[in-house]
């Protein structure tokens, strides 16, 4: 089988010679092989695994996809973000590092965004007081 992991910007794997998938949608954990029937599934955030005609297992850890199986030998995996890679504990690592590292982004991201916000509230109150200058072309 080939399988293709994409995110928005890269492909993030291609292989073309897969013997099995593994994966993990909102009812649970599934296999494919080749052959399969076409489908369609969502995607939770998980680990999908996949062993190679030399017999060796990858992974890739995916934040939520849509998977496809097309003619039962393609299967492609859409997703916002993927991190490959063959062992599971450096895959862990990697990606408990990824998490904490866009945590604090979100946050310095939220501080910046209330920073923003109170900055204009106060320009609001200042123009709202009794006793403020007019606004420029005569508005009160």
């Amino acid at each position: 089988m080939r399988l293709r992991i994409v995110s928005p910007l890269v492909v993030v794997v291609h292989n073309d010679n897969v013997l099995s998938i593994r994966a993990e949608d909102a009812s649970g954990s599934f296999g494919i092989m080749p052959g399969h029937a076409d489908f369609l599934t969502v995607l939770a955030i998980s680990v999908v695994s996949w062993t190679d005609a030399d017999e060796r297992r990858h992974h890739c850890a995916v934040r939520r996809g849509v998977l496809t199986v097309n003619g039962g030998r393609e299967v492609t995996i859409a997703t916002r973000e993927a991190i490959p890679g063959d062992d599971l504990t450096t895959l862990h690592d990697t990606v408990l590092k990824k998490f904490e590292t866009d945590l604090e982004t979100q946050r310095e991201e939220f501080v910046d965004s209330t920073r923003l916000q109170l900055a204009a509230i106060r320009q609001i109150m200042r123009h709202l007081r009794p006793g403020a200058a007019s606004l420029p072309g005569g508005a009160s």
